[in-house]
């Protein structure tokens, strides 16, 4: 199974990579052709629709990748259902958005939202092909589709902003994404819905996709709760200090779990029943999460004043005395976020948002705290949070696995002991020349260092568990 998942992650990986790209050439072009207003208002309907989307398909794709055993009546259910609910959600964001537009003092927003209120409907119809693509592990199949798409809608958005379509040619690569995906995962997947529909199956599945969305719906409003606090209480430039801060640190340990999370949930829902088995998979990728994080986010730490002057600017020097804080958040998240798909594998989704709903609470009550202190009291604080809650997730997911708290503290070890040891080279050499602190080519030949003796450090003390990873890797 380590191999099924290694596999699963690679063409999960090369997908991420490739959208991610396309997404950064989106913006450096699209900005050359878009006026600042017009991205804008795109930003203002993706909060809606983001937002929205978490009412979408109401869980149920995650429910149908978990299940022991599936059915081709269940499956159906569950095809007509998201297909009703992407219909429902469209018809109230259309109806309510005159009301969102006021909210944000913007009428043209009206119209940008619905016209992307059909991705809706149209994404509901694919929506339970890509969870049996998912629960089938057909990574590869789903890669082609996504990039595919990406790429396809990222020409059509360049083609329209060219003939001065403005902001709707950001529309119309969310549209062509949507279109080009579902027309795509239908070609892919075999299955098709029955006209008859069993509706009493949906129970079980509702079950376990009621409790996920209002986990998510929880997350939402946690993951957002520190703009909105900073913003109110401390001003609009804090904000800006603390989201770039914050976005350094998110981007590179989100998208790992998020590779690492995606890969394991179908494997470990088909082995369910087996914990053993399980927990040695969760202790692995955890660990191999570990050593790719524990020294990203430590060089971070102790690189952050040349990292942001070099990357955006002496202007936003701030950042760096906020980047020290959530440094060490970023390691702690990219351990802590994977145990929902322990929760969600072995069907736990009601421990899961309990879980969520006491966390949103301990972070919001850090936040607050944190306000009188300014950017930095807050970012310090979502620290301290994070101190308690990713020590308790990790425990309530281990006891679901039955246990092994102290292995997986083992596979914890090799990478923070070697990203300390990390540290104290980068603070000697510093100390020793301190014109490695700063400038590009003192950033780099301190990048170059540290990437050195942590690669060292883990082959001198570590070396058994960095070749049974390589090992796992190679083949």
């Amino acid at each position: 199974m380590g191999l099924s998942v290694l596999n699963n992650a690679r063409w999960i990986a090369i997908s991420q990579i490739s959208r991610s790209a396309a997404q950064l050439i989106s913006v450096l072009v699209l900005a050359r052709l878009l006026a600042p207003a017009e991205y804008g208002l795109m930003t203002m309907a993706t909060v809606v629709i983001t937002f929205a989307s978490i009412f979408r398909e109401m869980g149920t794709t995650a429910a149908l990748i978990q299940k022991r055993e599936l059915s081709d009546r269940t499956t159906t259910a569950v095809f007509w259902f998201n297909v009703l609910t992407g219909i429902s959600v469209a018809a109230i964001i259309a109806v309510v958005t005159p009301l969102i537009s006021k909210g944000f003092r913007t009428e043209a927003l009206t119209t940008v939202i619905w016209a992307l209120v059909p991705v809706f409907p149209i994404a509901s119809l694919a929506s339970a092909h890509q969870a049996l693509l998912e629960r089938e592990s057909r990574f590869k199949v789903l890669a082609r589709i996504e990039i595919s798409s990406a790429v396809a809608s990222l020409i059509v958005a360049v083609v329209l902003a060219l003939n001065g379509a403005g902001v709707y040619s950001l529309v119309a690569q969310t549209l062509t994404t949507a279109v080009l995906s579902t027309t795509q995962l239908w070609i892919a997947s075999r299955w098709r819905p029955r006209v008859r529909v069993a509706w009493s199956e949906l129970g079980a599945v509702l079950g376990f996709s009621s409790n996920l969305v209002g986990f998510n719906l929880v997350n939402f409003f946690a993951r957002n709760a520190d703009s909105m606090i900073i913003g109110r209480y401390i001003g609009s430039a804090a904000l800006g200090t603390y989201s770039l801060a914050y976005k350094l640190m998110l981007f590179p340990t989100q998208n790992l779990t998020f590779v690492v999370g995606r890969s394991m949930f179908p494997i470990m829902s088909r082995q369910q029943d087996e914990r053993a088995r399980n927990a040695a998979l969760y202790r692995r990728s955890v660990g191999a999460i570990a050593m790719v994080t524990a020294p990203m986010m430590s060089g971070a730490f102790m690189l952050r004043e040349p990292l942001v002057n070099i990357v955006f600017g002496q202007q936003w020097a701030a950042a760096a005395g906020v980047l020290a804080w959530l440094a060490p958040v970023g390691f702690l998240q990219s351990i802590g976020s994977t145990t929902g798909t322990v929760f969600m594998a072995h069907g736990k989704t009601a421990t899961l948002m309990r879980l969520g709903i006491f966390c949103a609470v301990l972070q919001v009550a850090a936040f607050i705290a944190g306000v009188p202190y300014g950017v930095e009291g807050v970012a310090a604080c979502y620290f301290l949070a994070h101190l308690v809650i990713v020590p308790l997730c990790l425990v309530l997911a281990l006891r679901e696995l039955d246990g092994g708290l102290r292995l997986l503290l083992q596979r914890l070890v090799g990478p923070i002991a070697s990203s300390a040891i990390m540290c104290l080279a980068l603070w000697m050499l510093h100390a020793a020349a301190p014109l490695f602190a700063a400038g590009i080519v003192g950033f780099t030949v301190s990048c170059v260092a540290g990437a050195a003796v942590y690669a060292l450090s883990q082959h001198w003390l570590f070396a058994q568990r960095v070749s049974d990873l390589l090992r796992l890797a190679r083949a």
